[in-house]
């Protein structure tokens, strides 16, 4: 798996395999502290219902290094296991994200990056949102942005997931001065200002169990 990330030019089945398994664990870890997010500005439940569903993740995920059943797996898990809006959306960013990737067991950077395009992409539609309205792709588009230049300006994949991985993470921090525009914490009006987005945390927490992944494989 090593020699197939040589150079960091391609993203494996094993290594998503290991991402998603990588993205169990540090929500399991995160439980706590993402409910406390989110107890000030929802139902207090975002860290319960992402460990919960990535638990089942685990339980259900297919054998073999098929990326797009691996990606739709999740997707269809999520959607089935986790609460409130959390569910439809990470569940549509997976689904969206693994359609053109049915049959394939190797990634180049590009259709990586191609992968976060897609997930946004339905992201956006389906709760009807963009950046600075305090949710999850405050943290997801700068990642995906930053991904691409990465790869644009001729980094390896390693080195471009690094960049996203910060950029999700500063993408995250800048939702605390935000009034929040959608789901649950929208009617809170003024009083969501302050406060950390969870789905802006549980989602650069993903982007950052993918780069640890890719650096462990090709370590």
């Amino acid at each position: 798996m090593a020699d197939a990330l040589a150079g960091a030019t391609t993203v494996t089945g094993p290594v998503i395999r290991a991402w998603i398994e990588k993205s169990a664990e540090v929500l399991a870890e995160n439980r706590a502290h993402l409910s406390e997010l989110d107890s000030p500005i929802g139902d207090a439940d975002h860290g319960n219902n992402m460990d919960r569903g990535y638990k089942a993740v685990l339980e259900k995920l297919p054998e073999g290094d098929d990326i797009g059943a691996l990606l739709k797996s999740v997707a269809m898990t999520l959607i089935s296991k986790v609460g409130g809006a959390a569910g439809p959306l990470y569940g549509t960013l997976f689904l969206d994200g693994s359609k053109p990737l049915k049959g394939k067991t190797e990634l180049t950077g590009a259709e990586l990056a191609q992968f976060f395009d897609d997930a946004i992409a339905g992201v956006k539609k389906r709760g009807r949102s963009d950046v600075e309205m305090k949710t999850m792709l405050d943290a997801l588009v700068p990642a995906a942005d930053a991904l691409k230049a990465g790869l644009e300006e001729g980094s390896d994949v390693s080195t471009s997931l690094r960049a996203a991985a910060a950029a999700a993470r500063v993408g995250m921090e800048a939702t605390i001065p935000m009034q929040a525009q959608r789901g649950r914490a929208s009617y809170l009006g003024e009083r969501s200002i302050g406060h950390q987005d969870p789905g802006a945390t549980s989602s650069y927490l993903i982007v950052q169990a993918l780069c640890d992944a890719v650096e462990g494989a090709s370590g």
